[in-house]
């Protein structure tokens, strides 16, 4: 099986600019970064709760390298408690959960709880070499991770993208969460977290099963091919919004040889007053981009792409 990266050319495509009330969006290729529209794309902003996508990440790459068990529990401290915001699952002082279903939480759900709670105990189990506190500890290894995928105009402070602080505020673009997506697709496990319309988690208090069914805050899923991601929204951020929208693949065949295109859009949309019309509006249209950049042969330049 091969992949096809580019094809024969038949018309020049340019990426598109559409007017939209959010303060920046972007929507890219998953496959190759090919820019197909964007608005202001690198302005630094600040992106709510889409922050809890590095701390997923964070958390199964760290899984992953260290072939830890999510199944094993965690302990919600009272710095967790102390994170504030949004806690929709009402997570207690002394609750005990899986690491999986603290993704589900912080994912589906975007509880800040799930999330601090999630970095206090991966935090405490990364390397670390400057001495930092878990949660501190942990953050920088979102920092490191954004360094890594050139994420360039981004600073993450705490897990769960609190924005309610003094002083220096957490920011990124449009830009380099479309990056940072685009890594979170390339990990196995992350596209079953955020394709979930609903999922029931167990929290144990006082050694009783609770269980508690999540609902996805998503509400595109399944609407013009979206299974994922993340939304969020602060005062300070407005509503923030990142979507992933399939199509099935391309499959071409010459001769014996198969060729098959993965087909993936990624939208990132900030500081938005109605994130999921624009939202569902921006899918349909790159959409319609994607089909033009493929008819003119899949050409990409190195300043149309991530």
């Amino acid at each position: 099986m091969k992949l096809i990266s580019t094809m024969s050319a038949v018309l020049v495509f340019a990426s598109a600019t559409f007017t939209f009330a959010a303060q920046s969006y972007i929507v890219v290729d998953n496959q190759t970064g090919m820019i197909l529209a964007s608005q202001r794309p690198n302005d630094k902003l600040q992106v709510a709760s889409l922050t809890k996508i590095a701390t997923a990440m964070v958390t199964l790459d760290w899984a992953q390298l260290s072939k830890a068990d999510l199944s094993q529990m965690a302990i919600i401290s009272p710095r967790a408690i102390r994170a504030g915001g949004i806690n929709p699952v009402g997570l207690q002082e002394g609750d005990s959960l899986s690491l999986r279903d603290l993704l589900y939480t912080a994912l589906m759900a975007s509880d800040n709880v799930a999330a601090t709670a999630l970095a206090e105990f991966v935090g405490s189990r990364l390397p670390n070499n400057k001495g930092l506190g878990p949660i501190s500890n942990f953050v920088s290894h979102m920092n490191a991770l954004a360094h890594t995928l050139g994420m360039k105009r981004t600073l993450f402070l705490n897990p769960s993208g609190s924005d309610n602080v003094e002083g220096t505020l957490p920011y990124s673009t449009a830009s380099d969460m479309a990056r940072l997506t685009r890594y979170a697709y390339s990990e196995a496990d992350f596209p079953f977290f955020v394709s979930q319309k609903s999922r029931t988690i167990h929290v144990f208090r006082g050694g009783v099963d609770m269980p508690v069914e999540l609902r996805n805050t998503n509400e595109l899923l399944d609407r013009e091919g979206i299974d994922g991601v993340k939304t969020g929204r602060t005062g300070r951020a407005g509503d923030c919004l990142i979507l992933s929208s399939e199509r099935r693949p391309e499959v071409q065949r010459q001769g014996e040889a198969v060729y098959i295109t993965p087909r993936r859009i990624i939208i990132v949309l900030l500081g938005s007053q109605d994130r999921f019309g624009e939202g569902l509006a921006l899918a349909r249209q790159g959409w319609g981009l994607y089909d033009q950049w493929t008819a003119a042969g899949r050409q990409i330049k190195k300043n149309e792409a991530l």
